[in-house]
């Protein structure tokens, strides 16, 4: 990776290198370096794209890393945090790098009218085809290159069809890792990531295959060991709600203890079982049920029922946060969450049990969907994971240590 694009290599005049693998395959800094390199051997006061899902995570996960190697080699780098680019200079010469976020299809509108000589797409495989293309289209200048790195996803994926399944079309260069590449990464470490993932997000992020997903969405749920009774005691709770009208509303009430979340209680209706809708006040009269008279920390809601945050919010007693409702990497995040025993399911919760049986990826779909069916429990359960467990830091520390 650091060396292809090199006068004498056999690939120099690959117009395009793709990186493809495991998570923690390092894959990312070295590609960084080796672009900025590049940049500065084949141009000199040039303008050049490095892109990320958002621009924040772009900034914190490869720029400040970056710019620290770079500082290391020599370079100067000079960033404009307003303006979103950095210029790098060394011996006299300079380029500039700009910063670009492709998370939807609006993206594609920022980077319209630039001309660029090369841009490099960290984790190309989660961008909307019309941000990549209108990127690449960018790329007009003679010696221009395209670089590009992800992890795996769903084999029927346009970026995998369109560029490594045609890598010799499309001159490129293809790479794959695993993360016996990463030689910073102990034995130990590696085992760690092992053990974090299963079923297609293991053979995904730790084999680095391009597999479909099928069959349960969560093989992982084990009743022995996920079932429990309740816990004598909780330090903080929450509430998580999958609002429906025509389709089932499933709310879930959340204890900690000892570190470890439990589905307490619930509360599921469904307006076609019964034959009878209910309205917001009815709603609202049920999680009042279900809160009883604990101190709960906040209602984590679907974003998509503002009447019902509305009314939740007009009654004055619950605090409402809108749930982050990614769905691919919010399963992702519950089935981690399952492995590592973060959440527990008490044994009165039967929706939630009856849907984790039930719940399976849509094997007809072209990307990773999973069936809307048995999945209203699965969601709240979701909308919790994604915004509170996955985000709660009151027992985690940092260090910082010199290397």
């Amino acid at each position: 990776m650091l060396t292809w694009w090199c006068f004498g290599s056999k690939h120099s005049k690959k117009d395009a290198l793709i990186c493809d693998g495991a998570v923690r395959s390092g894959k990312t800094l070295c590609m960084s370096i080796s672009f900025v390199l590049w940049a500065f051997w084949a141009f000199n006061g040039h303008s050049f794209a490095i892109c990320g899902k958002t621009v924040t995570s772009l900034k914190r996960n490869i720029i400040v890393p970056l710019c620290q190697q770079l500082t290391e080699l020599g370079f100067t780098c000079n960033i404009k945090t307003a303006s979103n680019y950095m210029d790098v200079s060394a011996d006299g010469r300079s380029n500039r790098f700009y910063f670009f976020g492709g998370k939807d299809e609006s993206s594609a509108a920022l980077i319209q009218g630039m001309t660029l000589s090369g841009a490099m797409l960290d984790e190309v495989a989660l961008m909307p085809r019309s941000f990549v293309e209108q990127c690449l289209a960018r790329c007009s200048v003679k010696g221009s290159k395209f670089w590009f790195n992800c992890n795996p996803g769903n084999p029927h994926h346009w970026f995998y069809n369109e560029w490594i399944k045609r890598v010799d079309e499309k001159n490129a260069l293809y790479l794959h890792f695993t993360m016996e590449d990463n030689p910073s990464l102990s034995p130990d470490i590696v085992d760690r990531y092992r053990s974090l993932y299963s079923g297609t997000f293991y053979e995904r992020f730790v084999l680095g295959k391009w597999v479909a997903a099928e069959g349960l969405v969560y093989p992982q749920f084990d009743r022995d060991r996920h079932l429990c009774p309740p816990p004598k005691s909780c330090d903080k709770y929450y509430i998580s709600c999958d609002y429906g009208t025509v389709n089932p509303s499933s709310f879930g009430l959340w204890g900690r203890h000892e570190g470890v979340w439990y589905r307490i209680r619930e509360y599921y209706y469904s307006s076609k079982r019964s034959g009878e809708q209910k309205t917001d006040e009815e709603y609202y009269a049920a999680l009042e049920g279900l809160a009883d008279s604990l101190n709960i920390t906040a209602v984590i809601c679907d974003p998509s029922a503002a009447s019902f945050m509305t009314c939740i919010r007009r009654h004055g007693r619950f605090k409402v946060i809108p749930a982050d409702n990614n769905v691919t990497d919010g399963i992702r995040k519950v089935a981690s969450a399952l492995k590592e025993d973060k959440i527990k399911i008490v044994y009165a919760c039967n929706d939630s049990l009856r849907e984790f049986s039930l719940y399976r990826w849509d094997e007809s779909a072209g990307c990773d969907r999973p069936i809307k069916e048995n999945d209203h429990a699965m969601d709240d359960i979701r909308y919790f994971v994604s915004t509170v467990v996955d985000k709660d830091a009151d027992d985690c520390f940092a260090v910082a240590v010199r290397r």
